[in-house]
């Protein structure tokens, strides 16, 4: 394409664009799936069992968010679960992959099987259902695709701030979420070119509000890893989202980005 592309009046406006957010009733995607209706957004909120549901009712979105029932899990499913949902609502503008999958096994007492279990979960789980929904996606030309994956898919745990009872963030988890960082790369390529974006999230340390509650120690000693000095909080992660499903991120494609306080700074 030549020439200068016309900057949005409102780059950073989502009024008239259509989200969806899986694994949208976790306590990270609680955050974005709240953001994105308040900056307009018409958004589906897609999470196991009855949570999207909960969520949404609990927190009085139903105006802006529907709320939806869906295992990523379930590759076979995926394909017409995406068809109905684009048949209702059409196409959506973004997407953000959520889904997340892990044990609670040490190195040595995980098996072949958990670790297989887990990949599908995260990797195999992500990938089908990004890839389905950019399909749809480039027949309209345009959309943004948001992964997740973690410090951990950049760096690996520091074991002294997994003291007793923390155990250290598991292996499985940490494979996956640097495949994720790939994976967008390779979304990114594909689609790029139908006008389709595709980009990573790197959460760093954001602990859910139990875990501070609980372990206020261990909250405290990632805080010291941190420059910033501190924990992250679910609305920051939110606000990165909707910066890059938004007009604003236009120019940006196949990026993982870190949202980290700093903890793969150094």
């Amino acid at each position: 394409m030549n020439g200068e592309i016309e900057a949005p009046a409102n780059p950073f406006g989502l009024t008239g664009q259509d989200h969806w957010v899986v694994g949208g009733a976790g306590y990270l995607g609680r955050a974005v799936v709240e953001l994105l209706a308040r900056m307009g957004a018409r958004v589906l909120c897609v999470d196991l069992e009855d949570k999207a549901r909960a969520f949404v009712e609990g927190a009085g979105l139903g105006a802006r968010v529907t709320a939806s029932r869906m295992d990523a899990d379930d590759a076979a499913a995926v394909g017409g679960y995406i068809a109905a949902q684009i048949a209702e609502r059409g196409i959506p503008h973004g997407l953000v992959m959520m889904n997340c999958s892990s044990t609670s096994k040490g190195l040595e007492e995980l098996g072949a099987e958990d670790f297989d279990r887990v990949n599908h979960g995260n990797l195999t789980a992500t990938f089908v259902f990004a890839r389905e929904a950019a399909i749809a996606m480039r027949a309209a030309g345009r959309g943004s695709v948001v992964l997740f994956s973690s410090m951990y898919g950049s760096v690996s745990p520091d074991p002294s701030a997994y003291e007793s009872p923390m155990n250290p963030n598991p292996i499985e988890y940490g494979v996956d979420k640097a495949g994720i960082q790939q994976m967008a790369r390779y979304l990114a390529v594909h689609f790029g070119k139908d006008g389709v974006r595709c980009n990573s999230i790197s959460p760093g340390p954001f602990p859910n509000p139990e875990v501070r509650r609980l372990h206020p120690e261990f909250v405290a000693r990632l805080a010291k890893k941190v420059p910033l000095g501190r924990v992250g909080c679910s609305g920051e992660i939110a606000g990165a989202v909707a910066f890059l499903l938004s007009d604003a991120a236009s120019y940006i494609n196949g990026v993982n980005l870190p949202v980290d306080g700093g903890w793969t700074a150094w």
